[in-house]
This record gives C-alpha cells, sequence and structure tokens, in this order.
C-alpha cells in the first residue's frame, strides 16, 4: 500500500502516488462498518438517519450522480432529515459525485465544518504479542456495554448511548469491542471492525484523569495485533483533522494520510 505523508486536508486523494484502488476499499470498508439500521438509498444518495452521536452514520454520502438537479435533490433530501428529527449533513469525500459537488453544496450555503483525515497503516509489523504495560488487562465488551462505557467517558446522553449500540449491534461489519482496565478500572477503550483484509480502528477514547501514560497507543497496538493475526493488512481509522494529541499517536503507530474528507451543513452549530 502506497498512501501520501503529509497535513493537507483538501477534498483530493491520490497525491504523490497514491494507490487510488485501495484508497477505495478503505472507504468502503469505512461505509459498511459504520452503516446504521436507519438508511436510505434516494437517487445516488445514501442517506443514513441514526440519532447517534457519529456523523458518519447520520449524514449523507452522494455515491453516484443523481439525475435531479441538485437544489432539488438536497430539498429532498432535507425532507427525509425533518421528518427524523435530524439536520441535514452531507459529508464529502474525494470519492463523492458528481465532480463539483462540494462547490455546489457552498452555492447553495451549505457551510464546511469537521475537516477529517482517514489514515491508513500497513500491518506487516503488527505481530507478536500485544505486550501491554505492567499491571494492566485487556478486557473484551459485548456492543451494548461498550456503547455504555464509551458514551459514558464521552458524556453522551443516553439516547446517543442507545442508538451507538443498536448499530454495532445490527452491523454488518462484526466489531470488536475492548475495554484497558487498571484493578477493574476502565482507563481507556476502543474497538475494531475487520472485513477481509482491512480493519478499522474506532471510538478510541481514554479517561481524562488517565490521559498522558501512552493508554492509548498500547490499546490500539494491542488491537491491531488482534486484527492482524486474524488476517487483516492494512488498517484504517478515522480522526478530526485538528486533533493534534491523537494524530502523534496514530503516527506512532505507523499510519500516515490516505484522502481527507468534511461535511457540510446549513448551521454546523445545530450538529
Amino acid at each position: 500500500m502506497t498512501v501520501r505523508d503529509d497535513d493537507r486536508t483538501a477534498g483530493r486523494a491520490g497525491d504523490r502516488g497514491v494507490d487510488l484502488g485501495q484508497l477505495a476499499r478503505i472507504e468502503d470498508a469505512g461505509l459498511n462498518a459504520s452503516a446504521p439500521r436507519q438508511q436510505f438509498w434516494m437517487d445516488g444518495w445514501l442517506l443514513r438517519l441514526s440519532p447517534g452521536k457519529a456523523k458518519r452514520a447520520r449524514c449523507v454520502n452522494a455515491l453516484a450522480p443523481s439525475r435531479a438537479p441538485l437544489a432539488l435533490q438536497l430539498e429532498r433530501a432535507r425532507q427525509r432529515y425533518d421528518a427524523a428529527g435530524l439536520p441535514l449533513i452531507v459529508r464529502v469525500t474525494p470519492f463523492s459525485q458528481p465532480a463539483g459537488l462540494d462547490e455546489g453544496l457552498a452555492a447553495l450555503g451549505l457551510q464546511r465544518f469537521d475537516p477529517t483525515k482517514v489514515l491508513a497503516a500497513d500491518l506487516g509489523a503488527f505481530d507478536g504479542s500485544e505486550s501491554l504495560p505492567p499491571g494492566l488487562t485487556l478486557s473484551p465488551l459485548s456492543p451494548i456495554v461498550f456503547a455504555g462505557i464509551v458514551g459514558g467517558l464521552r458524556g453522551s446522553p443516553a439516547s446517543q448511548q442507545s442508538a451507538h449500540a443498536e448499530r454495532l449491534t445490527s452491523s454488518p461489519v462484526p466489531f470488536h469491542a475492548f475495554a484497558l482496565l487498571e484493578r477493574g478500572e476502565v482507563l481507556a477503550c476502543a474497538q475494531y471492525a475487520r472485513e477481509a483484509e482491512f480493519v478499522g480502528l474506532y471510538d478510541v477514547f481514554t479517561a481524562p484523569k488517565a490521559r498522558n501514560r501512552g493508554l492509548a497507543h498500547a490499546l490500539c497496538r494491542a488491537l491491531l495485533v488482534r486484527a492482524a493475526a486474524q488476517g487483516a493488512r492494512t488498517a484504517y481509522l478515522q480522526v478530526d483533522a485538528g486533533n493534534a494529541a491523537a494524530l502523534a499517536v496514530y503516527r506512532r503507530l505507523g499510519f500516515v494520510d490516505g484522502y481527507p474528507y468534511h461535511y457540510r451543513t446549513a448551521d454546523p452549530s445545530l450538529c
């Protein structure tokens, strides 16, 4: 796998000899892993309508050119989101269709927010033992328990925790969730979803009082070792482009830039 290693966040992929086919497969794997039960196909647009926290599960993905003019297509989507009690959010990636979608959405008044990086890593070096720091143990969790733990750490309301649990339970790609424990106390948690040779890291979170101890690095490495043992060859994840601390953790693990994406909506403060 060849992916770019820079810090730009423009809506492009394929710079510096990137294998676009590999990145497109990562995008597909990410879409499969974040699929909620509440989704609807509308003239080239995949409308996701989960009431949970993750915007990936409550946004529009424009996967093919629609037959309708953009303004009409957007209004039809808006009606669906209004009926679901959700703001209309469009996710814009280098793979969004048609070309020029981002500029068209901007012209219609949708504001750009939450620039995100998709990172990728080869797992050739992730073999052997998980090698956790002394005194720490890795405990598997059910999707429902995990959603409650990570939601509690984030301060998410019960409705979002419930939606998260529902999405994980019904996911077409099985999730494997874990907590990092010290004397029975949860210090950090994360999960992975493996589809064939691709594995995605999701919901990596460290309790505030346990930060700056290298726990996220240790937990992610342990999960990637497990995934590699199960046949994964390429890892991916999504991270806020401005989250310097998380980016530093992932760089140490060997992740490099794959492609960026962002969202557009009428009022980002409502999202």
